[in-house]
């Protein structure tokens, strides 16, 4: 698997270098012609892609200008992949299963991206991006593609721009696109809002299985899939299953046309994952005959309207001299209870010219 920047983590591989990429879009051709790199990409440059995905992450005002292009040559495109998000506890396996999932994907002739969104560090904001060289057979497959990105403290372990990056990837020809998060306990609402089918892995013998059952998380899931079920886990994978299905069976599904099943697989041995796969085939075809599934595409791209509202928002607070340099003095106000919190907002609306007034 070639790239035209690369890093080499400690077992040898290589994957998409973020920020090696970064640089790259200083390429004047890519500065002016953002066509140029769609049309590249389009072509099946793998290095295009990467350096179209950095495009659109990066803050800066020119590159922000330039990603909206890009974004709407994407969304032109009308390309359709199956979008499949994948969350658990760290230690569950999900890299070993999205490995080994993606391998037979690759293996039927399809094209798998895998997004893999690595956790930031919430003091320096920096985040490991060789983590994801556990996918080791996919990291050398032609017919994957591996991009980590930081989540930067967004909310349920998702990277700002993973809408951004699903686009482009399915514009480059990827017809499977797996999100992986980073399952640290917050909440996953938003991974589920933009991809069509959202897989909860859990594992068995690990205490109490009730117990990890997080409700909010359940709720939404469409499926949930027992990992590491292999050698003398077998039975107790299957009795965790059968807990879990008991449990599901009390809630409401998230869709009325899916019931969300529990099947136990082992990304280790591969076992259970082309069961796995057809019931994610299955729902897909019954969502798209009831329409949910069309209607489900509408309702994410509003949600992603309101997103990047709120990205621009939290952009103007920092950047508009009108606020920036005030913001530091209300928030020691606040803090030391010389100004309420409602006024300090009411304070910044108004400088904004957003007052209700």
């Amino acid at each position: 698997m070639q790239y035209t920047a690369s890093i080499v983590a400690g077992d040898g591989h290589r994957v998409a270098n973020p920020l090696s990429l970064a640089a790259m879009t200083g390429d004047t051709r890519t500065r002016s012609d953002p066509e140029r790199l769609f049309a590249a990409l389009a072509g099946g440059d793998r290095a295009a892609l990467a350096r179209a995905i950095t495009l659109a992450e990066s803050a800066k005002p020119d590159h922000r200008d330039l990603a909206k292009r890009l974004i709407a040559l994407a969304l032109a495109a009308n390309a359709d992949a199956i979008r499949v998000g994948i969350t658990g506890v760290p230690g569950v396996g999900k890299s070993t299963l999205i490995d080994a999932l993606g391998s037979k994907l690759t293996e039927a002739g399809h094209r798998v991206a895998v997004l893999a969104v690595d956790p930031s560090s919430t003091r320096t904001g920096g985040s490991i991006l060789g983590d994801k060289t556990r996918m080791d057979r996919l990291s050398r497959d032609e017919n994957a593609f591996i991009r980590p990105s930081p989540t930067a403290g967004t909310l349920g372990g998702v990277a700002a721009k993973t809408r951004e990056a699903m686009l482009l990837c399915e514009a480059a020809g990827y017809d499977v696109i797996l999100v992986e998060t980073v399952g640290t306990g917050q909440s996953e609402t938003t991974v589920a809002e933009m991809v069509d089918f959202f897989l909860v892995l859990m594992l068995a013998g690990a205490g109490d299985e009730l117990q990890g059952l997080k409700k909010g998380v359940i709720e939404i899931a469409d499926m949930i899939a027992v990992n590491k079920a292999d050698g003398d886990t077998v039975e107790p994978a299957k009795r965790a299953a059968a807990e879990y299905q008991a449990a599901l069976n009390i809630l409401t599904p998230v869709s009325p046309n899916w019931p969300p099943p529990v099947v136990t697989v082992s990304g280790q041995t591969g076992t259970g994952l082309d069961a796995l796969w057809d019931r994610i085939l299955t729902h897909r075809r019954k969502l798209t005959e009831s329409g949910e599934r069309r209607d489900k595409r509408r309702q994410q791209r509003v949600r992603w309207m309101w997103t990047m509202f709120e990205d621009s928002i939290h952009t103007l607070l920092k950047t508009d001299t009108r606020v920036a340099d005030r913001l530091a003095h209300l928030e020691r106000e606040v803090a030391s209870g010389e100004t309420a919190p409602g006024a300090a907002a009411e304070e910044i609306l108004t400088r904004l010219g957003l007052d209700r007034g």
